[in-house]
């Protein structure tokens, strides 16, 4: 018996295109750049860019966003090349999208649900579901109309007999069944975000840093994780082949072991649904100890990216959170890149390179905030001492006739518990 084989199915066919009006701001214009990225992003979804389209004008146009002519010509070579969807770089309103819908006679996503489609395909945690769902949701109720075409409003008297009565009826029930949705969805979402609170209080009681990895999207956060602590994610060349949070410990050196967490990629023009979705998850850069930003030194685009990133980073509300910049992809350069400071490192993830000097710099800028002093302790404070050796580092310790005396590396936070016992702090020493 001869067993027949699936034939994978053919990436579906798509025509791509793009607005940059004057009177839009310079991030929601659309460029050649942004249509490259369109164009990976379509990839990842397991769509082929047929052809693209980048048009000029002072103001999108109402209707149909790009203007008739454009979509006239649009429509032509989506024809001509047996496409089915076409992808817009832009947010479209809904009723642009009916509109493009109905005059390019094709299905018509734009960059958001493009976006989300990928989110879906990706999330694996139920962290990560419930937040892609929410998006989707979010995303879907203003555009409900468009899905209920065929149907015309009530209130119309020119609706064709027994149309008017049961479409809006159907709309409705499903706006308040979306409803109902996402109100559920926020209350999972709630009880996730409570577990994870404690979770963080516990690493804060133990005094454990936290180390977040954070950058635009497929600039090496995953193969650094990988190479840090053969965490053993899935990395690929590819836009948001990562997308649930994955937290491993990380022994940066003989006295310091931190949590080290890589976070979902940025992108321009991130769907707002999603940073909604995601901002309890974000939010966590908040708490972090320092952030390692991993960026792509071999994008032609790479200082755009470094700005969408820092712009993220700052509306999340960790702008003042101690950072390291790690520039990744050396090996690939035909150029040094050169970039010199105090926080910036220069790394190939992938061929290890560079990667002592980031452990180096990453423990150097944990312990730039702790103190490494000399405590006296009496002998039945062996509590004290206890706690000491389990939330600090001991470098030495000295039993004296009437105390026990210690040289140790304190956080913060420890240091606030014992420092009644300090009798010395070495503060010439960088520890």
């Amino acid at each position: 018996m001869i067993e027949k084989t699936k034939k994978p199915m053919e990436p579906e066919r798509a025509v791509l295109a793009g607005l940059a009006a004057d009177s839009m701001n310079i991030y929601d214009r659309s460029t050649e750049e942004s249509l490259d990225e369109l164009e990976a992003l379509l990839e990842t979804a397991g769509g082929i860019c047929i052809g693209r389209m980048l048009q000029n004008r002072k103001k999108p146009e109402p209707r149909t966003f790009i203007g008739d002519g454009k979509v006239k010509e649009l429509k032509e070579l989506a024809k001509a090349n047996d496409c089915t969807v076409a992808v817009f770089d832009n947010e479209l309103s809904p009723s642009q999208m009916r509109a493009l819908t109905e005059d390019l006679d094709l299905r018509v996503i734009d960059r958001s649900s493009l976006i989300l489609d990928i989110f879906a395909g990706r999330a694996r945690t139920r962290e990560g579901r419930l937040q892609v769902e929410l998006a989707q949701y979010n995303y879907l109720l203003p555009r409900l109309t468009g899905m209920w075409k065929h149907l015309v409003s009530q209130t119309g008297t020119s609706a064709p007999i027994g149309t008017r009565g049961p479409g809006e009826t159907q709309l409705e029930s499903d706006r308040r069944h979306i409803r109902r949705k996402i109100d559920k969805l926020r209350a999972e979402l709630k009880e996730v975000i409570r577990t994870r609170d404690t979770q963080r209080r516990l690493r804060e009681k133990n005094d454990i840093p936290v180390v977040a990895l954070v950058g635009y999207t497929n600039a090496g956060k995953s193969t650094l994780l990988n190479t840090l602590t053969g965490a053993g994610v899935q990395a690929e060349n590819r836009l948001f082949d990562t997308l649930d949070t994955t937290t491993r410990r990380l022994e940066v050196s003989d006295i310091q072991e931190v949590l080290i967490s890589d976070t979902v990629g940025f992108i321009r023009k991130l769907p707002h649904h999603l940073v909604d979705a995601f901002k309890a998850t974000l939010e966590e850069l908040k708490y972090a100890d320092l952030i390692v930003h991993v960026i792509d030194a071999s994008s032609n685009e790479c200082e755009a990216q470094i700005r969408v990133v820092d712009e993220m980073i700052s509306t999340l509300g960790a702008g003042d959170t101690p950072r390291l910049e790690v520039y990744n992809k050396c090996d690939v350069l035909t150029a040094d890149v050169r970039q010199r400071g105090d926080n910036i490192v220069e790394i190939s993830a992938k061929t290890g390179m560079g990667i002592d000097i980031l452990l180096k710099k990453i423990e150097e800028s944990l312990s730039s905030s702790k103190k490494k002093v000399t405590l006296r302790l009496p002998y039945d404070k062996a509590g004290v001492v206890e706690n000491i050796h389990r939330e600090g580092v001991v470098t030495d310790t000295r039993y004296l006739e009437d105390c026990i005396e210690l040289d140790a590396v304190l956080s913060p936070g420890l240091f606030g518990k014992v420092s009644s016992y300090v009798t010395s702090i070495h503060k010439q020493e960088r520890v």
